[in-house]
């Protein structure tokens, strides 16, 4: 099994491999955050790791720790009256209608850890699994390759498949969530618990 902090450690190797091939067709700079908008779900192994990482933030800057949590909390007032699932615990639901909903929810939406003046993360290195993978190449459910709308501008296809990440992350990150979920007594199954940003880190639950 891949436990959480191997998990990390497998998804930044394999990061800072496709960086290097990616070289300049990479845009991801500090303050380029038009990732940081718009909502997407994590997994309760992610929602545990940024609380964790809020928590540390608070004993070193707690100014900068608050400032998180009241964007986290002012997120989960706005995105309340229409969020596709469990207000008290937060988690997505999987109904075809909730799926459907979520597909166009909230995609404006900043995230509460981006930090409004600096445009760069408060909980980077707390980050979801998503966040550290999102701009080079990553294989999708249906094979494809998602990638970025401001990378890879102007590569051909094999340009952008040689610097594909390794695609073994997607099975590390499933049998991670998989030892999260059984040391915690947690079940599991076809639909394990999904949550999104906001939500982890206004919870008052590690």
């Amino acid at each position: 099994m891949t436990s959480p902090d191997q998990l990390v450690q497998i998804v930044d190797r394999a990061l800072a491999d496709s960086v290097a091939r990616s070289g300049p067709w990479l845009a991801c700079r500090p303050g380029c955050s038009q990732c940081c908008h718009g909502v997407f779900a994590i997994s309760a192994l992610d929602a545990h790791r940024l609380r964790e990482g809020l928590h540390s933030l608070s004993l070193t800057d707690p100014i900068h720790a608050e400032a998180v949590r009241s964007r986290a909390l002012a997120s989960v007032a706005r995105l309340a009256p229409t969020f596709p699932g469990d207000l008290t615990t937060g988690a997505l639901a999987s109904t075809p209608e909730a799926i459907e909903a979520f597909d166009t929810f909230a995609d404006d939406e900043p995230c509460p850890a981006l930090d409004p003046a600096t445009q760069t993360c408060d909980l980077y290195a707390a980050r979801p699994i998503l966040c550290r993978t999102f701009g080079p190449p990553l294989v999708t459910p249906d094979d494809g390759l998602a990638v970025c709308e401001l990378c890879f501008d102007g590569a051909s296809p094999e340009e952008i498949d040689r610097c594909q990440l390794d695609p073994a992350i997607i099975d590390a990150e499933q049998r991670a969530e998989a030892l999260f979920a059984a040391q915690r007594a947690a079940p599991t199954s076809d639909e394990p618990f999904r949550t999104i940003i906001p939500f982890a880190l206004a919870s008052t639950h590690a």
